[in-house]
């Protein structure tokens, strides 16, 4: 429950309260102080569900966010609640930014996003990818070069 005091302090939960309203979507409350807003219409972002503050917001209906079988999905988003809760709005540029370095990196936005891994990326419904070819590369390239010793030191041969 501090989680939804601290997003609500914040007001990244009156965002997500916001983009609710204004796209139609019911509210309805979850557990641990979540509320889930059912029935978002928007093309973008193009995900089932996100989440801004302690909302998640979702395509779908609470019920089927809410179903046992995806409760791995619920404590994704949860997840990004209690990120929420401790960033506040810096959170946004910040997640911004990793999905910049994830698709630098890998071509995919939540591959190596700090915040998507922290959630748990399967739990998400991400895969883990590889690094780009040329960075695999350059990572092999790098590691095969061991710096040598200094001459005198112990273990210079």
């Amino acid at each position: 429950m501090a989680r939804s005091v601290l997003t609500a302090v914040n007001g990244t939960t009156l965002v997500g309260l916001g983009i609710a309203v204004l796209t139609g979507a019911k509210v309805r409350r979850g557990p641990g102080g979540i509320l889930v807003a059912e029935g978002y219409r928007r093309k973008m972002p193009p995900a089932t569900c996100f989440t801004v503050g302690s909302v998640i917001i979702t395509r779908r209906t609470a019920e089927w966010l809410l179903h046992e079988s995806r409760a791995e999905l619920l404590a994704h988003e949860s997840r990004h609640a209690g990120q929420y809760a401790v960033l506040g709005p810096l959170f946004w540029p910040a997640y911004w930014a990793f999905c910049g370095y994830s698709w630098a990196v890998t071509g995919t936005y939540g591959a190596r996003n700090a915040f998507e891994r922290h959630a748990g990326l399967e739990r998400g419904g991400y895969r883990a990818a590889p690094l780009r070819p040329a960075l695999q590369r350059f990572r092999r390239s790098a590691a095969t070069k061991s710096p040598r010793p200094p001459s005198g030191s112990p273990s210079a041969g």
